[in-house]
């Protein structure tokens, strides 16, 4: 892969070029990045793929208005042509006062990414070592008894190093890899057949679990998903699993994103200030976590990533904001902007962390009496604007506070305000998650099945 200096001579090129054609304001992005992924199937190799290549990302600023182009040719005549043709475009959108880089005095000093340890040294894993990483975790769901199958085995790998120039005096970079491993199993025949998965990504490939333990967590869940049915209809109590939970908590993620908040698209858009959840959670970002892949020093428009809270004590603190949506709402930029190659600035979040419990996913079962386990959810109906939601589920059915049997075709709906007030958490979050959330209960939802 190239490096940082080359990046940044390619965003300053697009600079130059900018402004050279009439922009106001610029910013550019170049990434360099690679991947690679094998996937395996009965004992041999099914399909390899490798993906490398260098993109350039510019947006101009011109009279409040914007545009964006991307290419992934770097050439001096293409930079010159790409400056061109935005900042063309850019003459022909609606004007937006509240779009505008920083102010230099908003800028952060502190872009040396290197004690978050976001790349992995070590050398890029070679296909045939992916290759025996995924049929050791196949080779191990298939020990499982009861096991018919693995539908897929797979491993990969990425290594991506970004720059990013604006023409207030920003210019930093950092580089992030990740390795992942995943497996799905296959229990029963025809319409009998059950299927379930697992899978970890990491960082450092140091911080990976064996192969092993993947393919046979992938083959345990699978089996106990035999004979699965369709659930009574009825209100019951829902279990939201642990692997599934993050889901839950990323619609209140959602609805607090400066974007919906802005178009008043949100149905939490009357509630800062409120409670969201029950009292004694909070929901933390934490950008700045050694070694995880969403961590950052500093955001897409280069301010500085802080330690920030979204609840706290059950109250809505605070909406996810970019500088735009910031100054479309009349508040401060929350250091939250996201940037592609060729898109604008977003809001979006890094880590996030929930309060956990103090009980087991095993006593909140026990204490749910009757009532739904999700494991695994399917489709979507989901009102941004009113939080109404529906989706599709499967899990297991709880009877006399004990797991009884495997369901699935069933559909759990609600309302989000509701649903998030009447949540109790589970003491079982993983490490290692962007979104690290426990097991959840939430009382009184319908289930639509039999």
């Amino acid at each position: 892969m190239s490096d940082f200096n080359r990046l940044r001579s390619l965003t300053e090129q697009l600079l130059t070029a900018a402004r050279a054609a009439g922009a106001d304001q610029v910013d550019a992005v170049a990434v360099d990045a690679a991947s690679v992924s094998v996937d395996v199937r009965a004992g041999k190799l099914e399909h390899a793929e490798r993906a490398e290549g260098v993109e350039i990302g510019l947006r101009v600023l011109l009279g409040g208005r914007q545009a964006c182009v991307s290419a992934s040719d770097h050439g001096a005549r293409t930079i010159a042509e790409m400056a061109a043709r935005a900042v063309a475009m850019a003459r022909e959108t609606p004007v937006d006062d509240t779009l505008g880089l920083a102010e230099p005095s908003e800028l952060t000093s502190d872009t040396d990414s290197t004690a978050l340890d976001l790349f992995d040294p070590s050398p890029e894993p070679t296909p045939a070592a992916l290759q025996e990483a995924a049929l050791r975790a196949e080779a191990a769901a298939l020990q499982i008894a009861g096991i018919s199958m693995i539908e897929s085995a797979s491993a990969g790998y990425s290594a991506r190093r970004m720059w990013l120039s604006a023409s207030n005096g920003f210019s930093a970079g950092y580089g992030r890899t990740g390795h992942s491993l995943s497996t799905v199993a296959i229990t029963g025949t025809g319409t009998g057949m059950e299927r379930d998965w697992a899978g970890e990504t990491r960082v450092h490939g140091a911080d990976m679990p064996a192969p092993e333990e993947i393919g046979r967590l992938a083959g345990q869940r699978t089996v106990e998903r035999r004979g699965a049915g369709k659930p009574p209809t009825g209100s019951f109590p829902i279990l939201y699993d642990e692997r599934i939970a993050a889901g839950l908590i990323g619609h209140l993620v959602g609805a607090v994103n400066g974007s919906a908040i802005a178009r008043g698209a949100s149905w939490l858009r009357n509630d800062l200030g409120e409670a969201v959840l029950p009292a004694g959670f909070d929901l933390i970002e934490l950008p700045h976590l050694p070694r995880m892949p969403g961590s950052r020093l500093f955001d897409g428009e280069g301010l500085a990533t802080r330690r920030r809270a979204l609840v706290q004590d059950g109250v809505l603190q605070g909406w996810t904001l970019d500088l735009s949506t910031g100054r479309k709402l009349g508040m401060a930029s929350t250091a939250s902007a996201m940037r592609g190659v060729g898109s604008p600035p977003a809001p979006g979040v890094s880590n996030l962390e929930l309060s956990q419990g103090n009980r087991s996913r095993e006593d909140l079962i026990r204490d749910m009496g009757r009532g739904l386990l999700v494991t695994s959810m399917l489709g979507a109906s989901i009102n941004g604007t009113t939080g109404d939601y529906s989706r599709g589920a499967a899990g297991f059915w709880i009877e006399n506070g004990q797991i009884s049997h495997a369901v699935n075709e069933c559909t759990i709906a609600g309302n989000l305000r509701d649903m998030l007030l009447r949540m109790t958490a589970a003491n079982d979050a993983r490490d290692w998650r962007g979104m690290k959330v426990p097991s959840l209960l939430v009382e009184g939802m319908t289930v639509a099945g039999a």
